[in-house]
Protein backbone atom coordinates (compact mmCIF):
# COMPACT_ATOMS: atom_id res chain seq x y z
CA UNK A 1 0.00 0.00 0.00
CA UNK A 2 1.21 3.69 -0.68
CA UNK A 3 1.32 5.86 2.26
CA UNK A 4 3.10 8.25 0.93
CA UNK A 5 2.03 9.95 -2.44
CA UNK A 6 4.73 12.59 -3.05
CA UNK A 7 7.52 10.37 -2.98
CA UNK A 8 5.70 6.98 -3.90
CA UNK A 9 6.60 5.19 -0.69
CA UNK A 10 4.80 1.54 0.56
CA UNK A 11 4.65 0.61 3.52
CA UNK A 12 6.80 -2.13 3.08
CA UNK A 13 9.54 0.60 2.28
CA UNK A 14 8.80 2.21 5.43
CA UNK A 15 9.06 -0.97 7.73
CA UNK A 16 12.30 -2.10 5.75
CA UNK A 17 14.12 0.43 6.83
CA UNK A 18 12.94 -0.09 10.72
CA UNK A 19 15.29 -2.60 12.57
CA UNK A 20 17.48 -3.26 15.78
CA UNK A 21 20.41 -0.71 16.46
CA UNK A 22 20.88 2.57 16.92
CA UNK A 23 20.47 3.16 13.07
CA UNK A 24 17.32 2.66 12.96
CA UNK A 25 14.90 5.55 12.29
CA UNK A 26 13.05 7.44 15.32
CA UNK A 27 11.12 9.91 13.65
CA UNK A 28 9.22 10.30 10.69
CA UNK A 29 11.92 12.66 8.84
CA UNK A 30 14.66 9.85 9.69
CA UNK A 31 12.21 7.43 7.60
CA UNK A 32 12.55 9.63 4.77
CA UNK A 33 16.10 10.15 4.91
CA UNK A 34 16.76 6.28 5.15
CA UNK A 35 14.40 5.81 2.06
CA UNK A 36 16.71 8.95 0.10
CA UNK A 37 14.04 11.40 0.13
CA UNK A 38 12.26 14.23 2.05
CA UNK A 39 9.01 14.89 3.55
CA UNK A 40 6.73 17.24 0.97
CA UNK A 41 3.28 17.93 2.06
CA UNK A 42 3.40 16.11 5.52
CA UNK A 43 0.25 13.91 5.04
CA UNK A 44 1.55 10.92 5.39
CA UNK A 45 3.61 11.44 8.75
CA UNK A 46 1.28 10.04 10.75
CA UNK A 47 0.61 6.91 8.63
CA UNK A 48 4.71 5.98 9.38
CA UNK A 49 4.15 6.93 12.42
CA UNK A 50 1.79 4.63 13.34
CA UNK A 51 3.37 1.85 10.83
CA UNK A 52 6.72 2.42 13.30
CA UNK A 53 4.74 2.24 16.33
CA UNK A 54 2.92 -1.08 15.09
CA UNK A 55 6.30 -2.29 14.33
CA UNK A 56 7.35 -1.53 18.12
CA UNK A 57 3.99 -3.66 18.99
CA UNK A 58 5.31 -6.53 16.82
CA UNK A 59 8.90 -6.53 17.71
CA UNK A 60 7.12 -6.87 21.93
CA UNK A 61 5.06 -9.62 21.05
CA UNK A 62 7.93 -11.49 19.07
CA UNK A 63 9.78 -11.12 22.25
CA UNK A 64 7.31 -12.29 24.52
CA UNK A 65 6.57 -9.00 26.06
CA UNK A 66 2.85 -7.52 26.06
CA UNK A 67 4.06 -4.27 26.09
CA UNK A 68 7.60 -2.71 25.48
CA UNK A 69 8.49 -2.53 29.01
CA UNK A 70 12.33 -2.99 28.74
CA UNK A 71 14.71 -2.53 32.03
CA UNK A 72 16.57 0.57 32.12
CA UNK A 73 19.77 -1.27 30.70
CA UNK A 74 17.88 -2.71 28.13
CA UNK A 75 15.96 0.31 27.02
CA UNK A 76 19.04 2.75 26.12
CA UNK A 77 20.16 0.44 23.27
CA UNK A 78 16.48 -0.53 21.71
CA UNK A 79 15.78 2.26 18.94
CA UNK A 80 12.54 1.14 18.45
CA UNK A 81 11.19 1.89 22.25
CA UNK A 82 12.11 6.00 21.24
CA UNK A 83 9.53 6.43 18.75
CA UNK A 84 9.01 10.20 18.48
CA UNK A 85 4.93 10.83 19.84
CA UNK A 86 2.87 12.73 17.32
CA UNK A 87 2.49 15.96 19.38
CA UNK A 88 6.26 16.72 18.26
CA UNK A 89 6.00 17.06 14.66
CA UNK A 90 7.66 15.50 11.57
CA UNK A 91 10.56 17.70 11.74
CA UNK A 92 12.18 16.51 14.63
Amino acid sequence: MIVCSCNVLSDGAVRGCLGDGPGCPRTPAQVYACLGCSPKCGRCARTIRAIMQNALAGAAIEAGHEAHACATGCATGCSLGKVQPAEEGIAA
